[in-house]
């Protein structure tokens, strides 16, 4: 018996750290694992005891690429938990703002972490010299996500003006006019990069998903209280314990979440995109269409084109809001800290966010509970990567670790907030 072994020791373009190892028994593959040992970071134990004012700030540090998703969600189960309505100009303001943090983390993960591979180059600045113009549009794209930030959110990583109720600060008429040329140009450049992308060589590569996202009916999900899947799946986000778990696996240092009675899913673009495609303007349905897309798209590798769709549409989602905004009376609605339980489920860039908190009567945390979308999405993860690394076995190790990176990406994982990627090691028996 012969075994080999390839090793990554830093998974390259993703948040955080982890490693996959692929064992190979008689020609077959046995087992494939998305071994994450990032240390846990404990921050539902850290909010125990805090005060529901410390809530967002706290979990605002479990990313600094996706802080909106955090803090949005926690805010919401917050005041769901106190009987308190935000709604009006402050629940826009919100959405305003998650506008700015889909912007910014989707350009950089299109132009700087996901688009080498496919054009085949290590990084996107090796990459930049032979497509600046792409590479100066995202980064310019990205620039006008995170000023947006900055000026709702008092600054671009980690914002501070984030309050249970609405906002400490509500931003002026003039601050956000300021910002419209940018925007409008981020949504022209936005509609670029889908074309860009749109030409790049995909593997044939589809996967029977059962996708899950939130769903009104009427708008494209950010923020909402209901849950729909592919499969027939419609509750309210209070029900997500009735209908997914999560699971601790030997090999991870994160949870893995599962569908009680059918398994892996998938959340993020190709889910929100899946479930809700009849939701986006006509304009972007169009832009849709001429990059290939259908209303469904189960090519993981073809997320890209779908991230660059979400982009265009957050830039013209952020021109509207502007257009319509008039500042509240007050930049927050009183809260009555009472005993009780709250939930809330936004969706970060790369999937659900989903939080529950439950309340002292004082308003102190007793418990909480928050589920990232990098663990729902990693059980899927593991199993593209067996199917994408069987037909490749006889293959070199190079092939094979390649290959495996690139549909980790796929998935733009946020690694660090699962933790609460790769080394990558084959061996062959």
């Amino acid at each position: 018996m012969t075994t080999r072994t390839i090793k990554v020791d830093t998974l390259t373009r993703v948040e955080g750290e982890g490693a996959l190892s692929l064992r190979i028994e008689n020609g077959a593959l046995a087992a494939a694992e998305l071994r994450i040992y990032e240390p846990p970071r404990l921050f539902e134990a850290v909010l125990r005891g805090r005060s529901y004012m410390e809530v967002p700030d706290i979990v605002s540090r479990i990313c600094g690429i996706c802080p909106i998703a955090y803090q949005t969600s926690a805010v919401q189960a917050i005041e769901s938990a106190f009987g308190a309505t935000v709604d009006g100009q402050l629940a826009a303001l919100r959405r305003l703002i998650y506008c700015g943090e889909w912007i910014e983390s989707h350009a950089l993960h299109i132009v700087m972490l996901h688009a080498p591979d496919f054009l085949g180059f290590p990084d996107g600045i090796q990459m930049a010299g032979a497509h600046g113009e792409a590479v100066r549009a995202g980064l310019a794209v990205k620039k006008a996500g995170n000023e947006l930030m900055r000026i709702v959110g008092g600054r671009e990583i980690h914002p501070v003006n984030v309050k249970p109720g609405g906002f400490y600060r509500l931003p002026t008429k003039a601050e956000l006019a300021a910002h419209v040329d940018a925007l409008r140009a981020a949504q022209e450049q936005a509609v670029g990069l889908v074309r860009w992308v749109a030409a790049f060589p995909f593997p044939d590569f589809e996967r029977d998903y059962e996708f899950v996202s939130l769903h009104d009916g009427e708008t494209y999900p950010i923020i909402g209280d209901r849950l729909v899947s592919s499969a027939g799946l419609d509750i309210p986000i209070s029900a997500f314990e009735e209908e997914f778990e999560e699971r601790h696996v030997e090999h991870s240092t994160a949870l893995h979440a599962v569908l009680k009675r059918r398994g892996n899913y998938v959340v993020g673009p190709l889910a929100r995109y899946a479930l809700n495609s009849s939701l986006l303007p006509v304009r972007l349905q169009a832009l849709a269409c001429e990059a290939g897309l259908g209303p469904v798209c189960r090519n993981p590798f073809k997320s890209i084109i779908v991230r660059a769709l979400e982009v265009a549409y957050a830039c013209g989602e952020a021109l509207r809001l502007i257009a319509a905004y008039e500042p509240p009376a007050e930049a927050a609605v009183t809260l009555q800290p009472r005993a009780g339980v709250g939930f809330g489920c936004t969706e970060a860039p790369r999937g659900i966010c989903w939080h529950r908190y439950e309340f002292e009567a004082d308003g102190s945390v007793a418990r909480a509970r928050i589920v990232p979308p990098t663990s729902q999405n990693q059980p899927s993860i593991e199993a593209d990567l067996a199917a994408l690394a069987t037909p490749l076995l006889e293959e070199p190790d190079d092939i094979i670790r390649a290959r495996c990176e690139f549909g980790i990406r796929n998935f733009d994982p946020c690694i660090s907030c699962a933790t609460h990627f790769l080394k990558l090691s084959v061996h062959r028996g």
